[in-house]
């Protein structure tokens, strides 16, 4: 079906970079799972009114938050396309973490309200009149769901969309939720026994994770969490290919929604090279991300000495002892500052977050290990912390 309805509303399909197609794919996924929700609920209230099941009854109203869900989600993405503007000039792109968040706070107060039905049910429980078409109403229900999981999903795989990734956990949390309910009628109708209030609880407490976990998915963007490591990885690789670039290194990536990546670094580079060739070099790198990655790249040049013996062999003998202390701990920007009577070692060190070492204790023992080389030495470290 959505593959269907991808050729006829999306035709550049494949051109998931752009702003507008992106918007495209989140609307059509929207209106679709608005319409599916709806039909499901409308299914389920019926056979839960039908059969005096508080477990159908509350799976009914999970696929009509489902579609209030797929409403804001909708809208998120509608407002997520607009384009920058001077309050906002990198764009609205986190409108659509916005949403998801929104989305995931109306799954948690759903699931809270009907674990307190479910829990009074079972408390006060109910005859249950099971039939043939009420299960069959079940058994539709999760195939749609499942359905539903797959389609958002790979979508959200295709745009990059933690909201629709969030979605597709949610319509699988209520494809297993489901299951709960149908094993539960099946089981009311063999035995008779009344395990219908326990069952709803149960499906209260899937809703409830499944809310948890989305509105994770969608806060740690908005806080700033740590970039994908692949991603990282991509940038690593496409700056690699530039051989006036030594090194890297103080990496940041500002994500202000999907499409619109801000990315700095530092970009090591020969102190003695042709400032003209190199600076060319970077604004092909700075292209290059831009064209293959979507990101908008700003690299800092950090001139290095790369022909002083004397720098790099001291340089190698500080890596050997940082490696005594913790091979996780990388150093950048080492240069040599002489004087008459004295050398400055002046370096950047990275350490892992929440090191066993304290940054003042790193620093000390760095500088002794330093002097043991040579009398002459004196460190100047500035203790820095990785962005990514």
């Amino acid at each position: 079906m959505l593959g269907l309805l991808t050729k006829i509303f999306i035709p550049n399909a494949e051109e998931v970079t752009k702003p507008e197609v992106r918007q495209a794919y989140g609307v059509l996924c929207g209106f679709l799972g608005i319409g599916l929700n709806i039909l499901l609920f409308a299914g389920k209230f019926l056979g839960g009114i039908l059969s005096h099941s508080i477990a159908i009854v509350a799976d009914a109203f999970n696929n009509l938050s489902d579609a209030g869900s797929s409403f804001i989600t909708l809208i998120g993405f509608r407002l997520s396309g607009s384009k920058p503007d001077p309050e906002h000039p990198f764009g609205h792109g986190r409108m659509e973490y916005l949403s998801g968040l929104f989305v995931s706070v109306f799954i948690i107060l759903m699931a809270v309200e009907l674990l307190k039905s479910s829990v009074s049910k079972v408390f006060h429980p109910e005859q249950i009149e099971s039939n043939w078409f009420v299960i069959g109403i079940l058994v539709v229900s999760i195939i749609v769901k499942l359905y539903m999981s797959y389609y958002n999903r790979i979508i959200g795989k295709r745009i990059s969309s933690t909201a629709m990734q969030a979605t597709a956990t949610d319509s699988l949390s209520d494809s297993i939720a489901t299951t709960v309910v149908l094993l539960s009628t099946i089981i009311t109708k063999m035995t008779g026994l009344y395990v219908d209030g326990y069952c709803g609880v149960l499906v209260g407490i899937f809703i409830l994770i499944a809310g948890i976990n989305a509105a994770k998915d969608t806060i740690n963007p908005l806080l700033g969490q740590a970039p994908n490591p692949e991603f990282i990885e991509e940038i690593q690789n496409i700056v690699a290919k530039y051989t006036e670039i030594k090194g890297m290194h103080d990496m940041m990536v500002h994500d202000y929604g999907p499409g619109r990546v801000m990315v700095s670094f530092h970009a090591e580079v020969p102190a003695n090279g042709d400032i003209c060739v190199i600076h060319d070099a970077i604004d092909q790198a700075e292209n290059e991300l831009r064209e293959k990655l979507g990101c908008h790249a700003v690299i800092h040049m950090d001139p290095i000495d790369t022909n002083d013996p004397e720098t790099m062999k001291l340089k190698e003998q500080v890596l050997e002892l940082i490696q005594e202390l913790d091979k996780m701990i990388s150093i950048h920007d080492f240069r040599l500052v002489k004087r008459p009577a004295y050398t400055n070692v002046m370096f950047d060190v990275v350490l892992p977050y929440e090191f066993y070492l304290s940054d003042r204790e790193v620093e000390e023992w760095l500088k002794k290990a330093i002097q043991s080389i040579d009398t002459k030495y004196y460190a100047v470290i500035y203790i820095d912390k990785e962005f990514t």
